[in-house]
Order: structure tokens, then sequence, then C-alpha cells
């Protein structure tokens, strides 16, 4: 079986329309002390260069503090090496737009970026913390306040951008957000390349989020992230999430590191994920999901490498609300390397993974659809995948004569522990139909109760080269129930 996708990524810009004039911000009385607030002058400087044409607001060596500031058409805004832009500590210097708090909003507007060399710093555990004070003496609201987390909308994100088109981000460093990093909410023309992401200072420290965006890059960068590195997300049914290219990334993680499909009432669609690795991260290296009614099509991963990351593939779909079903078909991963530690991968981090997941044996790989939606049309080439064996049966052994045991939990948050005890070491699939395994290797460190491969309400298996070295030769690599048509060549 052979799966063509093809790509529409129709990025015709190559960056930033280059403008001819660029700005000072001591022009406009912008102070780098790194006390005085400069909102005010900030802003008036935008609307300034909007209001004459254009150009770049470039900031040089010191520390500029402020709070939300709103980026206009035709400008950028650029940070000289040595520049910083911090947020202040005040909470009530931030706006409030489309449900999110942010340091520089961009509401559909044209030809605008940030780039340079500089640093956008959010302050945000300092900000969540005032933010927090302020809950609890009564002067901020927050119904949904949980273990003393403020909701992650009244915590500032560092960027947020909504119906823009025409996006550039660029060489910049962008860390200490206290909510998600950077969110470009229905933008066009976004290119991401080249950028430094620190995003460990608190809760919800997705890297990047990227939703219902068309036409996007995200390449060459380094993300270090508490929560999800790199997030798609579709909030609205009324869009995709669609022709969008993640290249050449370095990415570690406490959660995932590529994932999409957490919010996926539109879906995705025209998905390359080429060249990346993920490395020390928590949960999966990648993670596509389907759980809101919306689908995942034509979707390519080539040339993944994840080191120290605790699943490497997670594929699922689920019915978070009755009668929201989700779709995924036509996913190839290739050329992938990958090493599961026996250990917690992100230990060490300021914000690790949950420990409620634990204690658990390793999981495997797992494709994971319903009963009356199958996963259609997946293929995996050139795989390879190092587990470390030796789990334990003790934690409430599966036996293959009880995979109806295995719950199919439609409404959970999908995560690749969400099943906990798993009868499979290597890849588990149920629910799926037309899966194609070609020159797949699957190696075990010390032995394991588990089977390396179990089928579950599968149907249309092509088996091509299938490698399974284990210290204990003498169960059948694969075991096959409730299946048709699996094929071993």
């Amino acid at each position: 079986m052979k799966i063509k996708i093809t790509l529409s990524i129709s990025l015709l810009f190559i960056a930033l329309t280059v403008y001819s004039k660029d700005y000072n911000a001591s022009f406009f009385g912008i102070e780098s002390n790194g006390t005085t607030l400069n909102t005010t002058s900030i802003q008036k400087a935008i609307d300034y260069i909007h209001e004459n044409g254009g150009g770049r607001l470039v900031f040089y060596v010191g520390r500029f503090v402020t709070g939300s500031i709103y980026l206009k058409s035709n400008v950028t805004i650029h940070l000289e090496e040595g520049a910083v832009l911090i947020g202040s500590l005040n909470p009530f210097d931030y706006d409030r737009n489309s449900h999110w708090t942010a340091l520089i909003f961009a509401i559909d507007q044209e030809n605008v970026g940030i780039t340079g060399k500089g640093v956008i710093d959010g302050r945000g555990y300092q900000v969540a913390q005032n933010i927090l004070s302020m809950i609890h003496k009564g002067i901020i609201k927050d119904d949904k306040l949980t273990n003393d987390r403020p909701n992650e909308g009244l915590r500032p994100q560092n960027i947020y951008f909504k119906g823009c088109k025409n996006v550039t981000i660029q060489g910049i460093m962008i860390k200490n957000p206290a909510s998600w990093n950077q969110q470009y909410d229905q933008c066009k023309n976004l290119l991401v390349e080249n950028i430094t992401v620190d995003s460990k200072n608190y809760w919800n420290n997705d890297g990047i989020d990227i939703v219902d965006c068309d036409s996007v890059i995200v390449r060459n960068s380094y993300f270090d992230a508490s929560d999800d590195a790199i997030c798609l997300k579709s909030h609205s049914a009324d869009f995709l999430c669609q022709n969008v290219k993640i290249t050449h990334n370095t990415i570690r993680s406490s959660a995932n590191g590529i994932k999409f499909g957490t919010f996926s009432r539109g879906g995705f669609k025209n998905i390359e994920i080429i060249s990346n690795t993920v490395f020390d991260t928590y949960r999966s290296a990648i993670t596509f999901a389907a759980v809101d009614g919306g689908i995942v099509e034509n979707v390519r991963v080539d040339s993944l490498k994840s080191l120290n990351t605790g699943n490497p593939i997670f594929l699922r779909i689920g019915e978070r609300k009755p009668g929201k079903k989700g779709s995924m078909k036509n996913i190839s991963i290739s050329n992938v390397y990958a090493e599961v530690p026996a250990t917690k991968a992100d230990a060490g981090y300021p914000y690790e993974g949950p420990v409620e997941d634990l204690p658990r044996n390793v999981s495997p790989a797992s494709i994971v659809g319903m009963p009356d939606v199958a996963i259609e049309n997946i293929v995996l080439k050139n795989v390879e995948i190092h587990y470390p064996g030796g789990a334990n049966p003790n934690y409430a052994k599966l036996g293959l004569d009880e995979l109806g045991k295995v719950p199919e939990l439609p409404a959970k948050y999908p995560e690749f522990s969400m099943f906990k005890e798993l009868p499979a070491w290597g890849f588990y699939i149920r629910h799926a139909k037309g899966i194609v395994f070609e020159n797949v290797t699957l190696i075990c460190g010390k032995e394991d109760y588990r089977t390396a491969v179990v089928l579950d309400d599968v149907h249309g298996v092509s088996f091509n080269g299938l490698k399974v070295e284990e210290p204990e030769k003498k169960k059948k690599p694969v075991f096959s129930h409730n299946s048709t048509d699996v094929k071993f060549k």
C-alpha cells in the first residue's frame, strides 16, 4: 500500500517586506533602564510608524519594561542583540482580548513581525504569583482556580496574534511566559525561524501554539517547554490548521514534543514534520489526536530522532463530547530513530510530567481509533525503536486473553498513558485499517512479559521486513485478535 500525500504550502513571501525606514526606540522617549513602564511610549511609536507608511521600531541595548502593546500593519519590532523587552509585574498592565491576555498583541493586521537577536522576557512566574495574590484578596476573580494555579486565560502570554496575514517571527529569544508562550490564531502566511524558546517558567508553558492557521513554516528553532513544545490546535469548527511545515527543529518538553489535536474542532490537513529532534521529553515525540469532531488528514513525518522520550508515537481518535467523533487517515511516518528510557525522561524539570501516571510500565507506541471510527491508511517505514523492557507484571497485568478489558475511554484527554497497562511493549494497534509496517525494527533491552506488537480489531495489515529483537525468543512477535487480512512478507 502506498499513500500519496500532496501538500500545497503556498508561502510566497520570503520574509517580511523590508521597509526603508528604521526608528530608534529612544526617539519616542522609550526608556531602557529596566524600571520605567514604557507601555504608552511604545504604543505611540507603533502607531506613528503605522500611520507613516510602516517600518521597524528598533530597540538597542537595554531593558525595556512594558505592559500590553498592539502591533499594527506594516510595523516590525526589531530587537538588537542586548535588547530585552520585559513584561510588567503588575497584572493590571495587561489587556484581555479574545479570552487571552498577552504582552504583545496583533489583531487583524498585515505585514507584522518581531525580529532580531534580542529577548522577550515575560517574567511569568512573578506575574502569575501576583495574579494569585490578587485572586486570594478578591481583587481578581477566577472561578476556575485549581491548586493555586490561576486560569491560563488570566495569565499573559508573551505573544498573541489573531487574524493576521504575513507574519514573521525571526531570530529572537522568547522566554518566561505566565501562560502559553506564543499563540498564532487564524493567521495566514506565518514564518517562524531561528528562534530560541525557553518556556519552562510556569504551568501551561507551551513553546508555540498554532491555531487554525493556513500556510505556516516553523524551522531551524530550539524549543524547551514545560508543556507541549510545538502544538497545533483547532479551536473553531469553521477553520482548519492546514499547510504547515515543521522542519529542522530541536525540541525538549516536559509534555509532548510535536502535538496536535487536543483542540480539534475543525481539524488538521496537509502537515509536514521533517528532520526534527526530540529529547528529554516526558510524553510523546509526536502525538496526533482527533477527539473533538475534526479531521486529521494528509500528514507526513520524515526523519525524526527521539532520544530519552517517554513514548515515540501516539495516534488517537476520541469523542470528548457525545456525537463529536473525529477522523484520521493518510499518515506517513518514515525514517524514525527512537530511544525510550525506563526512567522518567523529564526528571529535574521545574514542572515535571504528572506523577499520577506512575507507577506503570513503559507504554508502547499506539494507534488507537474507536469501535465505529477506525484510523485509516497509516504507513510506518524505516522505523527503529529501542525499548528498555523488563516490565513488571504486578502492575495490573493484562493478558492477551483479556484485550476486551482495555477501556475505550472516548471522552478522556488523549495522552499515550491514558489506558494505563497495555499488553504490548512495542506497538499497540486497535480499531484501525490499512496499516503498513515496512522495515520496522523493535528492540527490547530486557526480557518483557508482554508481546512486541498487539493487533485488536485491525483489518488490512501488512508487515514487510518486521524485525523484533528481545532477549527471550519464545513469543511470537505479533498477536492478532479480532483482526483480518494480516500479511507478513
